[in-house]
C-alpha cells in the first residue's frame, strides 16, 4: 500500500507539473467549526456575490459536500479559475450527545451523528478528484491534534498542493504562530475568513500555489 501511494504521488506530481488545467478543483478541509463554509463564503462573496451554504456553531452543520463551479479569482494581474469543493469536517470521533447541547431531540441527534459520519467518508473520498486544498485551522486552538495530522498526511500521501488557512485570526488569543511550527513543511496563511482580515494574501498565496 505505501508503495502504490508514492508512485501515485509521484505519478500526480508529473501529470500537473507538464499537463496545467485552465480549471482547478479545490478542496476545503478542516476540522468541524474550523471556519470551512465561512472560508466558502468569503471567496463567493468576494468573486461572485453568492454564497455557498449555511455558517453555523453547530458542528458538522455541512453534512454533504457542495460544490461550485468556474470562480475566477483575479489578483496581481493573474485569472486563477476554480471549482471549490467545500467538504463537511473530519472528525474522528462523532457523538450524538455533542448535538444535544444545541437543543436537538436525541432522534435529531442520532441523525445528524450519522450524517456526520457519512460526511466524513464522502470528504475524503473526494481527495481522490481533487487538484489542490485549503486546509482550514482554527488558530484560537491547539493545531497539532489528530484531526489535523491525519489530513495533512492523507494530503501529502497524494501528492497534492495544500495551503494551510489559519483562521480566525480577528479573536484575541490566536496564534498561526503555533499552525507554522506544527507544520512547518508547508505555507500557512494568517486569515479572517469571517471579517476578511488578510484574505488578499490568501488569493495571492492561492494564485501561486494553484495558478
Amino acid at each position: 500500500m505505501g508503495l502504490l501511494l508514492s508512485i501515485k504521488k509521484k505519478f500526480g506530481f508529473i501529470l500537473r507539473l507538464f499537463f496545467k488545467k485552465d480549471k482547478m478543483r479545490i478542496g476545503i478541509y478542516g476540522p468541524p467549526n474550523a471556519g470551512k463554509t465561512t472560508l466558502a463564503n468569503r471567496i463567493l462573496r468576494d468573486w461572485t456575490g453568492d454564497v455557498m451554504g449555511v455558517e453555523s456553531e453547530i458542528p458538522h452543520e455541512t453534512r454533504r459536500a457542495k460544490l461550485r463551479e468556474g470562480v475566477k479569482i483575479e489578483v496581481d494581474g493573474k485569472t486563477l479559475t476554480i471549482d471549490i469543493v467545500d467538504t463537511p469536517g473530519i472528525a474522528t470521533k462523532i457523538d450524538f450527545h455533542d448535538f444535544l447541547k444545541y437543543g436537538m431531540s436525541e432522534e435529531e441527534a442520532k441523525r445528524r451523528a450519522k450524517e456526520a459520519t457519512e460526511g466524513v467518508i464522502e470528504a475524503i473520498k473526494w481527495l481522490d478528484d481533487l487538484d489542490g486544498i485549503l486546509l482550514v485551522m482554527d488558530s484560537t486552538e491547539d493545531p497539532y491534534t489528530q484531526v489535523n495530522v491525519t489530513i495533512v498526511g492523507n494530503i501529502e500521501a497524494r501528492g497534492l498542493p495544500l495551503l494551510i488557512v489559519a483562521n480566525k485570526i480577528d479573536l484575541p488569543n490566536a496564534s498561526p504562530a503555533r499552525i507554522k511550527s506544527a507544520f512547518p513543511q508547508h505555507t500557512v496563511v494568517p486569515i479572517s475568513a469571517l471579517k476578511g482580515i488578510n484574505i488578499e494574501n490568501l488569493y495571492r498565496a492561492m494564485a501561486e500555489k494553484f495558478g
